[in-house]
């Protein structure tokens, strides 16, 4: 079976993970009974998870012509002669209208219906939440057939308890074990001791007396050992180890020198001298000449920063001052990330601390829009899921614990491990 990736603009990209099966028709009866049936609808509309009756629908109000699907027989009819390419067209608008997400793109979205009877797609990459236009006829079809609510995943709820039980039996092990050596030899030990040859209580008497050793050995590296540090006892230490003559000469002071001040390190310089903040505006000035990435590339090699230094200063520079369309920028201007990311040796780690870094100091709207600029990164190949899955998980558990950057990188990393536990299940 044909396929093609799911969205007009993703047509190209033949490394696309979202794919559907191209649409098949077949024109039957003739007259007034003429009609089209879509032969593969039943697997298109698996593909794109939404039920097939939804796009049958949405052709026939399309077309202002009766449509009808067959939940027992899976048969898509749609009344009328109509072209393939016709209704390939439909369905991208379908695609866009019902499926992709508004914000990034993705096709993995679930429809949800609110309170006040509105429809919403929910992304399960970025977490953004679009509202479906309402005036559309499909919409108030949705609401009187609404779609089946999906079931709890049985398989990672398994997979959760196998792990706990894993957990919960290794340390039941370890308190076994520390009980044991306490206890000393159990029943059955002691049992085959008895039964054993001379030879064989020999070897358990050595290693007995061995064992009684270490214990002593453990003992008294328990004893904490007190040393008397007062100036009457500090002289009388030193007139035993030294002549009276050197005990003399030598002179005990209580008074603490003043501890040197510590200089302030200054702040950090690229090659021509400046500190990160004159390089950032450096890097300004340099991009008003719109360069070419490699041109950019060019001009980072000039400066004597570390890697990580110069990819904050680029990424500072480049999105600066943007609020709202922080994700579209990044998309715009993923030439500068590579040319960036080529001066760092490919280090996808030195990349997502600049994005953290500029969360840091960009505005709330701006990082609302994280989570769709590391998407378009991650389907441009320029950060690898176990990065992103890393970086978050650290992120979590350091210093910086409490930012808020990580609520709204959650959604896509939750998303990255279940497109993971699928693929694992598929395979």
């Amino acid at each position: 079976m044909a396929l093609q990736n799911i969205g007009d603009k993703n047509r190209d990209d033949a490394f696309y993970r979202y794919k559907m099966p191209k649409m098949v028709t077949k024109t039957e009866g003739r007259g007034n009974g003429i009609k089209t049936n879509i032969v593969n609808m039943v697997d298109i509309a698996k593909a794109l998870a939404r039920p097939a009756c939804y796009t049958t629908k949405y052709f026939g109000c399309q077309l202002g012509a009766q449509s009808k699907f067959d939940e027992k027989t899976g048969v898509a009819v749609v009344n009328g002669a109509h072209e393939t390419a016709q209704l390939a067209s439909f369905l991208e608008t379908f695609i866009k209208k019902y499926v992709q997400c508004y914000r990034c793109g993705n096709p993995e979205t679930e429809i949800l219906i609110t309170k006040t009877q509105m429809l919403q797609l929910k992304c399960a990459a970025c977490g953004f939440v679009s509202d479906v236009d309402m005036r559309d006829k499909l919409a108030a079809f949705i609401l009187k057939n609404p779609p089946e609510v999906k079931k709890s995943k049985d398989k990672k709820a398994l997979r959760r308890a196998e792990k706990e039980r894993l957990r919960n039996g290794e340390a039941a092990d370890k308190v076994a074990a520390t009980k044991q050596k306490k206890s000393g030899p159990s029943k059955s030990t002691k049992k085959k001791t008895c039964g054993s040859s001379d030879e064989d209580r020999s070897v358990t008497e050595s290693h007995s007396d061995d064992d009684e050793d270490e214990d002593e050995d453990e003992d008294e590296d328990d004893v904490q050992w007190v040393t008397d540090t007062s100036m009457e006892a500090a002289k009388m230490r030193m007139k035993e180890q030294l002549s009276d003559v050197a005990a003399g000469m030598v002179v005990l002071t209580t008074e603490d020198k003043p501890k040197p001040t510590k200089k302030k390190s200054p702040p950090r310089k690229s090659e021509s001298g400046n500190s990160q903040e004159s390089l950032v505006k450096e890097l300004k000035e340099y991009l008003k000449k719109s360069p070419s990435a490699n041109q950019l590339k060019t001009q980072l090699s000039s400066y004597s920063g570390t890697p990580q230094e110069v990819v904050d200063a680029v990424f500072e520079a480049v999105f600066d001052g943007i609020q709202k369309g922080f994700a579209k920028e990044v998309n715009k201007k993923k030439n500068y990330i590579v040319a960036a990311l080529a001066y760092a040796e490919g280090s996808q780690t030195v990349l997502l601390h600049a994005i953290e870094c500029f969360c840091k100091k960009a505005s709330p709207d701006a990082v609302k829009e994280v989570a769709v600029a590391l998407k378009f990164l991650y389907d441009a190949d320029l950060l690898e899921e176990e990065d992103i899955v890393e970086w978050y998980e650290k992120g979590l558990s350091g210093d910086n614990k409490g930012s808020g950057v990580w609520k709204f990188v959650k959604p896509f990393v939750e998303w990255l491990q279940s497109a993971e536990s699928e693929s694992e299940e598929e395979e």
